[in-house]
């Protein structure tokens, strides 16, 4: 369902599959404890086709607001659009801005660059 690396010091995890509702907990304490794990290297959270459900969103969402309050550097890429816009809408406003890309190497530059 989930795994990670280090990308030019940028901590990469990639959701494979959404988690649906019965492991959504577990999935948030997963990448939690790698974001507390790898702090302070900025975050991408790759959200793979099959876990662009309202799951595996929720979680970002969740992840965004622990990045925040760390005050971590996080993004998220998702092919799909749809996705995108979901995540772009309902992100926390009040810490450090969610930035939302379609692909995994421009989220990984970007996070590279803002972070040096």
């Amino acid at each position: 369902m989930l795994s990670h690396s280090l990308d030019h010091g940028v901590l990469v995890i990639t959701v494979h599959e959404d988690p649906g509702i019965g492991g959504r907990a577990s999935l948030l304490t997963q990448i939690s404890a790698l974001v507390e794990a790898y702090r302070p290297a900025p975050v991408v959270v790759v959200l793979d086709e099959p876990a662009t459900q309202g799951a595996a969103v929720s979680v970002v969402l969740r992840v965004h607001r622990l990045c925040s309050r760390l005050g971590m550097l996080m993004s998220v890429a998702t092919a799909s659009a749809p996705t995108r816009r979901v995540l772009e809408a309902n992100a926390d406003t009040a810490g450090t801005r969610l930035v939302v890309h379609a692909r995994t190497d421009t989220a990984v530059a970007a996070a590279y660059a803002a972070a040096a």
